[in-house]
């Protein structure tokens, strides 16, 4: 009997420090981004005030950086970093609703003077919005978003090429769905027609893909980041990968091994925390969209803001508001029951934004914002 104790003992004190283990592993794949955080301590009379308690922007940043472990085929390394793909996610109050809005790289926008990685410091300047990462990495880029949006954004994320493609694969790929073959040679992309299932490297192309996809533009490339992300969000949430430890280990694993996040999220209890806030929200409920944009009126390769959409579709976030999209089909709100916000019929086509054929005046539906949920699926 007593052996017996003393065995079953012995065993949960194997397994209580296998746990930690694993904890600790995880915990220390982490890295926290503490040179962005002094930087946004030295300017935070400057940056917004959260306007609604308890909800969340979170400023996920995708790294094009070729330095690091299997990153050098994408190319040369400069010894310099740009922001590849920024998208602001930001998360209800109430935990019901999340909408993530890209911002384009050639957006043309006002950086502030930031600290570069030599010490020194840069000017002001009117350029290129993915700029900002290369002079000032992630705090220049908060502080620019902050600025254009008037929005404080809570937590940020950093994720580099090989992070993202073993993060694919650690859910066993992910699934879409193509109307037409892809041979995009610059981004070692060859795919058939319909259902595929895209492994980490096949998934890298595919968001980066510009040339030969859709019209080379970057709005086709950012839509086509979108529908991956739903469908990435749509394969975690489907196969039980949150609720299985087998499952979940490699995921966990994968995902903090590539993410440098600000020092609240550097922890897996940071992550776990944040994670179980937004696990219940409806998959209906996970809209993506892009900043309404059109081209530079200088450069036809650039893009610029299209005003008062973009500030209306900032301060709807800012202060928690619900914000619509336009499903594939394009069915108007009125038609899901759902509502928009009050935009200007100005630049619509060309921002993004949607309106419904109905007449003018107090009582016409709200505008929608072309984008998707993490509920849809479908070809290109």
């Amino acid at each position: 009997m007593r052996r017996g104790t003393v065995g079953a003992g012995l065993l949960l004190l194997a397994a209580a420090g296998t746990g930690w283990l694993v904890y600790a592993k995880l915990d220390g794949n982490i890295t926290p981004d503490e040179a962005a955080a002094a930087e946004l301590a030295r300017y935070e009379k400057e940056r917004p005030s959260a306007a609604v308690r308890g909800a969340q922007n979170v400023l996920v940043i995708g790294s094009d950086s070729r330095a690091g472990d299997g990153n050098r085929r994408y190319g040369r390394d400069a010894g310099t970093e740009r922001s590849d793909t920024t998208i602001l996610l930001h998360l209800s109050a109430d935990h019901r609703r999340a909408t993530a809005v890209s911002i384009p790289r050639d957006l043309m926008v006002d950086l502030p003077g930031c600290r570069r990685k030599d010490g020194g410091r840069s000017r002001p300047v009117f350029a290129m919005f993915n700029q900002a990462f290369q002079v000032g990495g992630s705090a220049c880029t908060i502080r620019t978003v902050e600025r254009m949006t008037n929005i404080r954004v809570d937590h940020h994320v950093v994720v580099d090429f090989h992070g993202f493609k073993e993060m694919v694969d650690a859910v066993d790929g992910v699934e879409i769905c193509l109307a037409k073959p892809i041979h995009d040679k610059a981004a070692r992309l060859r795919l058939p027609a319909g259902k595929v299932t895209l492994d980490g490297e096949q998934a890298l192309g595919y968001v980066r893909a510009r040339k030969s996809l859709g019209n080379g533009s970057d709005t086709g490339r950012m839509e086509r980041q979108q529908r991956f992300l739903a469908a990435l969000v749509h394969k975690v949430r489907s196969n039980d990968v949150l609720l299985n430890p087998v499952r979940l280990y490699p995921v966990l694993d994968a995902a903090t091994s590539s993410l440098t996040t600000d020092p609240a999220l550097a922890s897996l209890r940071g992550l776990y925390d944040f994670v179980r806030s937004v696990r219940d929200i409806p998959t209906g409920r996970v809209q993506f969209l892009t900043v309404p944009r059109e081209s530079y009126v200088y450069n036809a390769n650039r893009d610029q803001l299209v005003e008062p959409d973009a500030q209306r579709l900032f301060e709807r976030l800012r202060l928690d508001r619900p914000v619509v999209v336009a499903d594939s089909r394009g069915k108007s709100p009125s038609a899901r029951g759902e509502s928009g916000y009050e935009g200007s019929e100005e630049s619509d086509a060309k921002s993004g934004v949607e309106r419904p054929d109905e007449p003018a005046g107090p009582a016409s539906p709200a505008p929608t914002f072309r984008g998707s949920t993490a509920a849809e699926s479908g070809c290109e």
